[in-house]
C-alpha cells in the first residue's frame, strides 16, 4: 500500500512538472509572438501634387531628380544636376554584390561617373551565414569577380576593424559601428540599386548608408537593435521585432548622415533597374518580375527613397516588390526617419528629360 502511494505521488509530481513546463512554454510562445507582432503600415504616395489633390499638408518637401534614360550618360547628368560637386578624397558607396547574384550595378553603367571624381568603391564585410563576403579576402575576390576592381579602387572599411559614431535622438541605438576607413574620405557619393529586400522589404539609400556602412559588428548591431553585436545576425534577427530593426537602420542612416556634415559631404542616386524582390547580398534571388524604371537622384535619401517606392506602386507590373514592401512592413523605416527629425517623405519629382524642366539644376 505504502509502494502505491509513493508510486501515485511521483506520478503526480510528474505530471505537475509537465503542467508547469507546459504553461511555461505557452506563456513564453505568447510573449515571443506579442513582441515579434508589427502592423502593417498602408502605402500612401508623398509627391506634393497628390498630398495636395488629397488635403494632406507637407510641413516640408525635398527635390528628387529623375531621368527614365539608364545610361552612363545619364548617371553623370544625375550627379551634376544635384549641384553639389564632390571634392577632397571621394568614395563611392554602393553594393557590390553576393557571389552568384546577377543584378548588381552593373560597372560599365557606373565607371565614368566614378572615374570622372576619381572615387574609390567602399564596401563592409556582411553578417549573415553562408555568405561569402564575410571575411576581407574572400569578400574582395567577390568584389573583382564582378568587376569593380577594373574601374576602381576597392576599400573594405572595416577589414582594420571599426569606428564608433553617435546616434542623435535614437529610439533604439545610441551609437553606430560603421567600417573604420569611413574617416579617410572627404565626400561619400551613395550609389544605391534600388530593389527589394527579404528581410526590409526594400534595399534603397537608407539601407546603403546603415546596413550598407555599418561594419560587420555594426551591422549585427542595427539588425538586433543593439542587443547583440557579433555575427551573424541570424539568432538575433530571429528574436527582433521588424519594426525595432528598420527603426534601427533609420538610426543608423542618420548618423552617417549625421557625421558627414549632416548630409554636406553626401549626394544619393538611386538606379530603378533589374529589381528583384531579393536584394543584391541573396546569391540566388528571385527572377526580376517588372521593368526597369530609371534613375533618380537626390540629397535627402529619405525623400529618395519614398520616390522609388511611389514609382513601384504605380508600376502596373509592380505587384511582386509591393507585396515585399508591405509584408515586411519596410515603410516604417520611413516613418521612423521623419519621426527622428531625419529628410522628408514629401517630395518633388523633378523630370529632366522634359524640355521644360531641362533647368532643373536651378531648384
Amino acid at each position: 500500500m505504502e509502494k502505491e502511494t509513493k508510486k501515485k505521488g511521483r506520478g503526480r509530481k510528474i505530471i505537475r512538472g509537465l503542467l508547469i513546463t507546459l504553461a511555461i512554454l505557452i506563456a513564453l510562445g505568447v510573449a515571443y509572438t506579442m513582441h515579434m507582432h508589427y502592423d502593417i503600415e498602408p502605402h500612401e504616395f508623398y509627391d506634393v501634387e497628390t498630398m495636395k489633390s488629397e488635403g494632406r499638408e507637407a510641413a516640408a518637401s525635398s527635390v528628387v531628380y529623375m531621368t527614365k534614360d539608364i545610361s552612363p550618360a545619364s548617371l553623370q547628368k544625375m550627379y551634376e544636376t544635384l549641384g553639389s560637386p564632390a571634392g577632397g578624397k571621394v568614395a563611392i558607396k554602393l553594393s557590390t554584390g553576393e557571389a552568384g547574384n546577377p543584378n548588381y550595378l552593373d560597372p560599365n553603367l557606373i565607371k565614368d561617373l566614378v572615374q570622372s571624381v576619381d572615387g574609390t568603391i567602399i564596401e563592409c564585410n556582411t553578417a549573415y551565414s553562408g555568405s561569402k563576403r564575410a571575411e576581407t579576402a574572400m569578400h574582395m575576390q567577390v568584389v573583382e569577380d564582378h568587376g569593380f576592381t577594373a574601374i576602381a579602387d576597392v576599400d573594405i572599411m572595416d577589414k582594420d576593424g571599426y569606428m564608433v559614431i553617435p546616434v542623435e535622438g535614437g529610439k533604439n541605438l545610441k551609437e553606430n559601428w560603421v567600417g573604420k576607413d569611413l574617416a579617410d574620405y572627404d565626400y561619400v557619393i551613395v550609389l544605391t540599386h534600388f530593389k527589394g529586400h527579404p528581410m526590409g522589404g526594400f534595399g534603397g539609400a537608407l539601407k546603403n548608408i546603415s546596413i550598407g556602412i555599418a561594419s560587420s559588428e555594426g551591422k549585427t548591431r542595427i539588425h538586433t537593435g543593439g542587443l547583440f553585436s557579433k555575427p551573424p545576425i541570424d539568432l538575433g534577427a530571429m528574436i527582433t521585432n521588424q519594426d525595432i530593426f528598420t527603426e534601427s537602420m533609420a538610426e543608423a542612416a542618420k548618423s552617417v548622415y549625421d557625421y558627414e556634415d549632416h548630409g554636406k559631404k553626401m549626394i544619393f542616386i538611386s538606379v530603378m533597374n533589374r529589381m528583384s524582390v531579393d536584394c543584391d547580398c541573396v546569391s540566388s534571388p528571385a527572377e526580376v518580375d517588372m521593368h526597369d524604371i530609371g534613375i533618380l537622384a537626390s540629397t535627402d535619401p529619405v525623400a529618395l527613397d519614398q520616390a522609388c517606392i511611389d514609382l513601384v506602386f504605380r508600376a502596373a507590373d509592380g505587384g511582386s516588390l509591393q507585396n515585399r514592401i508591405l509584408e515586411k512592413n519596410g515603410l516604417h523605416i520611413l516613418t521612423h526617419a521623419e519621426d527622428i527629425g531625419f529628410g522628408n517623405r514629401a517630395y518633388e519629382l523633378i523630370d529632366t528629360d522634359t524640355e521644360e524642366l531641362a533647368d532643373a539644376g536651378d531648384h
